[in-house]
């Protein structure tokens, strides 16, 4: 006699298994803070490589940043109040999750990256980017290494009227957005909720 064809317990016992495993997958998963959704740019025409200065001047590229994340802002020093706020909202979050998770925090690069050439020289963002905390990068560049890096990035910007060569706002887009350690999109960041909600967007998708 086949002792295992006829139990009829083991079919059960199976599909209990079975169970108990997906269910033990699900909870390892949100111990770690992975998602098992796909991200919400995966697959978008964002990003590529660049050629920037920071703060002293030395040249930078994406590429320098392989194999870590990237958080990306754009925007610029003399912005009178969308861009200090929107950084502030994204450092404040970044430090939280750093606190909650130092070990993956640790893997993340924030970068403000100015679309304001002209009057963001490399000291002028190194100063505004401190502002925020050590680990902000500020970088800038000439105007055809910003107006490519906007490009790449979809990042819409435009120089404004003013009542003076230096006296003029920039008008442009408003986005975060966190790329992968090979460079490719994951998701915008919050910036316009809170610092929360940063911070649960990193540990979402950084592991």
């Amino acid at each position: 006699m086949n002792r295992r064809a006829m139990d009829p317990i083991r079919p059960i016992r199976t599909r209990v298994c079975a169970a108990l495993a997906a269910g033990a997958l699900l909870l390892l998963a949100a111990c770690s803070g992975a998602s098992s959704e796909p991200p919400p740019l995966e697959g978008a025409a964002i990003g590529g490589d660049f050629t920037l200065v920071d703060k002293t001047g030395k040249t930078v590229h994406a590429a320098d940043f392989k194999g870590r994340y990237t958080a990306l802002y754009f925007g610029y020093s003399f912005c009178p109040d969308v861009c200090p706020l929107d950084v502030q909202m994204l450092m404040q979050g970044y430090h939280k999750f750093a606190k909650a998770h130092p070990e993956q925090a640790a893997k993340v690069v924030p970068l403000f990256i100015t679309i304001d050439p002209a009057r963001d020289k490399p000291e002028v963002v190194g100063q505004f980017a401190a502002h925020f905390g050590k680990e902000l990068i500020g970088l800038t560049g000439t105007d055809a290494q910003i107006a490519a890096v906007a490009k790449s990035y979809a990042v819409y910007y435009k120089k404004g009227e003013g009542t003076a060569p230096n006296a003029y706002l920039m008008d442009h887009s408003r986005a975060a957005y966190l790329m992968g350690p090979q460079g490719q999109p994951i998701a915008l960041l919050p910036v316009d909720k809170d610092a929360n909600a940063v911070a649960d967007e990193f540990a979402k998708w950084v592991h």
